[in-house]
């Protein structure tokens, strides 16, 4: 191992480390971190494991429940704190690394050099440690690509393992978006394998070199059963996830049948531009070196047919998806990411070391920024952490207008949106929480007495109230 090599393990693992370092160092933010927090909280204080809850008694259909069950795991583990929730996301960022990193070693590329690309990325940075679905997504598609890929190459005795392997991933896939991932998948290998053996050929040896029966049924043995159970807990929930969460929330630009939130009406295309600013810096880089050793492609394959173009699919395959989708989020490209680890490390060699050194510290020193930037009142400006932490323990909690789920997160189901005055009339002392104007308008309509507390950052205020003594 060279002393530049060296240096690139150091960087990766200051990368990993800082990010892990950072869990525990800003609070959940409204609204999807605070949201999906919420309901992992839900699920452990419930014991629902079944059935992702929005509120209680509200199920959630938008969603499996994987990346619930990861951070309801994690509480379980850790208590209840930013931390807890947030870790089981790095640890499947790791993972994904990992596997990226066997794959490249596998083929004969640079094993770190494939981990840092990933590892350094943008949107990868960001997800692998967000409580959000799309890194648990990104795990499972990569266990699928890289397990579609070994199985392919038929290099040895263990090559059907890697298939199994695949469908496992795709599985979890399941069990993490929903068929959207074999969708992603299918538009990655499908063109390839027509591109590697023709038409007919391609699905002569998908039969011949994947477990495609057993498979089948491994995917479906451990993904069916929670669609299955689902449905009976809720009906109607494989009518919204299926047609809603699949289908018009992708073809209905702003779209509104949305039950948890509001559709993002995008201009069709939008993806493109998402990628090449959440894959930064390496959205810039890999278009260069394709072009710069665009002579070579033969030489960077080495005795890997068909590894470059698999990677260039992989790549695509939810920018292709999402091309003519106006209801889309930057995190919609992340699936594709971890392709560009390999790709980067097939087209550079020793030489280049000193610069990609440079290009991978570029987002922990941005990370290291918005992490201060994020601690000195960013973060509190869009999560009601602060409030909860100036509230007299025991005292009845209410949101005047609207409650955030990092209310909910927070004060850990306690605080309840006010909709009916009355219930104040039976206490001698309570808090309200809202915009600091609204509030005091709601005061000085009901004759209430109260004081403000604390400003937050939010824009929120938090009021203490006591009973006025009737004469």
């Amino acid at each position: 191992m060279t002393v530049k090599q060296i240096h690139l393990w150091l960087l990766l693992a200051f990368a990993l480390l800082l990010r892990l370092i950072s869990l525990a160092t800003y609070p959940l933010m409204d609204t999807t971190e605070a949201r999906y927090g919420e309901m992992a909280r839900l699920m452990v204080e419930t014991g629902n494991w079944l059935t992702p809850q929005f509120d209680y008694g509200i199920p959630f259909w938008g969603k499996p429940p994987l990346f619930t069950w990861m951070s309801a795991t994690g509480i379980e583990l850790f208590g209840l704190n930013e931390f807890a929730v947030r870790v089981p996301h790095w640890l499947a960022g790791v993972l994904t690394i990992c596997l990226i990193g066997l794959l490249a070693r596998k083929t004969n590329n640079n094993a770190v050099v494939a981990a840092i690309v990933v590892a350094t990325c943008g949107i990868f940075t960001i997800a692998s440690g967000a409580v959000m679905t799309d890194m648990a997504l990104t795990l499972a598609l990569t266990m699928a690509m890289v397990g579609f890929y070994l199985c392919w190459l038929q290099k040895d005795e263990r090559a059907q393992i890697w298939g199994y392997v695949g469908f496992f991933g795709l599985a979890c896939g399941l069990l993490a978006k929903g068929p959207v991932a074999l969708v992603i998948m299918a538009i990655a290998v499908v063109p390839w394998l027509i591109l590697q053996h023709g038409f007919v050929g391609a699905f002569k040896q998908l039969w011949y070199r994947f477990p495609i029966l057993p498979g089948c049924v491994l995917m479906l043995t451990v993904a069916m059963p929670w669609y299955v159970l689902a449905e009976l807990a809720t009906p109607g929930f494989i009518d919204y996830f299926i047609v809603g969460e699949h289908f018009n929330r992708f073809v209905v630009s702003g779209w509104e049948g949305d039950l948890y939130g509001n559709a993002h009406d995008r201009p069709r295309g939008t993806i493109w531009l998402f990628w090449l600013q959440s894959a930064l810096p390496w959205s810039l880089v890999l278009p260069v070196l394709i072009w710069k050793k665009r002579s070579k492609k033969t030489d960077i394959e080495g005795d890997n047919t068909g590894l470059f173009s698999f990677l260039i699919c992989w790549l695509l395959s939810p920018l292709l998806l999402f091309t003519l989708s106006g209801n889309i989020l930057p995190a919609y490209v992340l699936p594709g990411v971890p392709a560009i680890g390999v790709l980067i490390a097939m087209l550079v060699t020793q030489k280049d070391f000193k610069w990609l050194w440079g290009a991978s510290a570029i987002i922990p020193v941005i990370l290291m920024i918005a992490l201060l930037v994020l601690n000195m009142g960013k973060a509190d400006s869009r999560s009601d952490r602060v409030i909860f932490q100036k509230v007299t323990s025991q005292l009845p909690i209410f949101y005047i207008g609207k409650r955030p789920f990092s209310g909910q997160f927070y004060s850990q189901g306690q605080a309840k949106l006010l909709k009916d005055v009355k219930v104040l009339s039976a206490l001698s002392q309570y808090h309200l929480i809202g915009q600091p104007e609204q509030v005091k308008a709601f005061v000085v309509q009901n004759s209430l007495s109260c004081e403000v507390d604390h400003q937050s950052p939010s824009g929120r205020a938090l009021f203490t109230c006591t009973a006025t003594p009737s004469k």
